[in-house]
């Protein structure tokens, strides 16, 4: 091979040639080469990109699949079935669930029509059904549901609810009806015994001889029983829409206006008023009352049982008329004594007791007071006031020192209240106006007061000694007391006085009854005693007594020096 040197020019110059031949095939083939290397990188991008969709919809795949068989499995193991059929005439089933061998069938047979639907709905429901079904496609409803009976494959009666809905294609023309069936016949059986159960308490208030109100949150009557209607003479459409405080008497309307919050804060309550009667009358009632709430503790309502107590009120008046006559009737007359007193039951009779005990055919000479008061109230203690009154009385007028006649009053009473818990306080109190001296024996009942105005001072006659009906064996001690003078007041009262609460409930207190007495040392003892009642009655106004209230006063006025 010749140098470069040794070549000639036409030589070299061929040979340039061919050199920048072979340069533009080596450009070319760098620019293939580019090419191949573009279109390699946009293809990998483009398989990358394919590769990452497929996966997503792999995956998407995956979780749809799982979530099918999820769903199959819960609606395999639910109680609802799933349905969908052609819409039209030929209204043939393309998808039972597979649950549906709840009844004792497969899927299959419904699917091959070796069964139909109509073939397992109770043949009482039939007609209804097809009835319905006819109204609602006339009626073009999209919606609807029917309740019936279908019968398991066992004969067994279920009840099921039918929940159908229409399916449209795009030009709105009806293709298919689908839905589910839920089994409602745990539901259905509880409502029957619900039902049951309601109309049974409706027969029994309804026929109660006791009147019924059922009444709102707000206290409006929204239902009434015949009972109710003739209690107060109106009719169910008259009373519905009333609240009790339009049916009440002024004072008992009083009443459930100042104790409303307290009333209502009782889930169960009993109380007493008096109703108005479309003719004017008033009804004495007797009111169980209680709140209504739902499962959740919201008041929704309030009821309440009336009971009419005019007959019971009647006997009660009459017993009360018969106590009241075995208290004092006529002011004692007795020299250097002025002497008033007083008793208020809280109900019709009472267990409070006042009594005078004097030599009637002189105006000299010793006078007693008495004053007890029975635990409780009501008739039983009203007799055992009545059987204590009577053998204090007899005890009395024989021989012996008043501590000796209370020790038997004690022995007497503790016989006869044993078994029954109950027990008497009592103060008996003798009043020598001659001597200017008092005799007394305290029963576990509270201290007399004896105030002198001069002194503006009050004095509690004190004393030791156990309530009568509590220990057989106790002797009561007798205690004294001389100095008696002209302006001085005594007061012999039971606790009903002191222990009367108002509104906010704040009790009357003895300092009030000491400051009536303080206020009025100047008047007569019955217009002492009349300002402590009206005082009381003012400061319980719009508030029942729970006890019965009774209080003696006694002034000294015309004492001989």
């Amino acid at each position: 091979m010749k140098s470069d040197l040794d070549k000639s020019k036409d030589e070299l110059v061929q040979e340039l040639g061919f050199l920048r031949r072979k340069a533009a095939e080596a450009d070319e083939l760098r620019r293939r080469l580019a090419n191949v290397q573009k279109s390699c990188d946009e293809f990998k991008h483009s398989y990358d990109a394919r590769t990452e969709e497929y996966n997503k919809k792999c995956t998407e795949r995956d979780q749809t699949e799982t979530a099918l068989r999820m769903a199959q499995v819960i609606v395999d193991r639910s109680p609802v079935i799933l349905f969908r059929r052609l819409a039209g005439d030929n209204a043939r089933l393309e998808y039972v669930s597979e649950n549906v061998r709840q009844l004792g069938y497969t899927a299959e047979e419904f699917l091959s029509e070796k069964i139909h639907f109509k073939d397992v709905v109770h043949p009482d429901d039939i007609e209804r059904i097809g009835q319905e079904i006819r109204k609602y496609a006339a009626e073009d409803v999209e919606e609807y549901t029917q309740v019936y009976r279908h019968l398991t494959k066992s004969g067994e009666v279920r009840w099921v609810e039918d929940q159908t809905s229409v399916v449209r294609d795009a030009a709105g023309i009806k293709t298919h009806n689908q839905g589910i069936l839920v089994d409602i016949t745990e539901r259905k059986l509880a409502e029957d015994a619900l039902r049951k159960s309601e109309e049974k308490f409706r027969r029994i208030v309804e026929t109660a001889a006791e009147g019924f109100i059922l009444m709102d949150e707000d206290l409006v009557i929204v239902s009434v029983n015949d009972a109710y209607c003739r209690m107060l003479g109106y009719t169910r459409e008259e009373l519905i829409g009333k609240t009790p405080l339009d049916l009440a008497t002024d004072e008992f309307s009083q009443y459930m206006l100042s104790n409303r919050e307290s009333i209502l804060a009782q889930e169960y309550r009993e109380f007493e008023g008096s109703s108005v009667a479309k003719d004017g009358r008033h009804v004495p009632i007797l009111v169980h009352g209680n709140t209504l709430r739902d499962d959740q503790g919201n008041v929704i309502g309030n009821m309440a049982f009336i009971t009419d107590m005019t007959e019971n009120k009647k006997a009660l008046a009459l017993a009360g008329e018969v106590q009241k006559s075995l208290l004092p009737q006529d002011k004692p007359r007795v020299q250097g004594l002025d002497i008033a007193g007083r008793n208020v039951s809280c109900d019709e009779i009472g267990g409070d007791y006042f009594d005078f005990l004097w030599r009637r055919d002189s105006t000299k000479g010793p006078f007693s007071v008495v004053v007890g008061d029975i635990s409780g109230h009501g008739v039983d203690s009203a007799l055992l006031m009545t059987t204590a009154r009577a053998f204090l009385r007899m005890r009395a007028s024989q021989p012996g020192t008043i501590s000796e006649i209370i020790t038997a009053m004690n022995r007497h009473l503790t016989q006869d209240v044993l078994e029954t818990g109950r027990f008497m306080t009592l103060f008996y109190l003798t009043i020598d106006p001659e001597n200017k001296r008092l005799d007394w024996v305290r029963a576990g009942h509270d201290p007399a007061l004896v105030y002198d105005p001069v002194r503006d001072d009050f004095e509690e006659l004190k004393g030791s000694g156990l309530a009568l009906g509590v220990n057989e064996g106790f002797d009561y001690e007798e205690n004294h007391r001389n100095g008696l003078t002209n302006g001085q007041i005594i007061a012999v009262g039971t606790d009903g006085i002191w222990e009367a609460v108002n509104r906010d409930g704040e009790m009357f207190g003895k300092e009030r009854l000491r400051n009536v007495i303080r206020q009025n040392a100047e008047a007569e003892a019955g217009d002492i005693l009349s300002a402590v009642y009206d005082e009381l009655n003012q400061f319980t106004l719009g508030q029942k007594t729970e006890d019965d209230i009774t209080l003696v006063i006694i002034k000294v006025d015309g004492l001989l020096t």
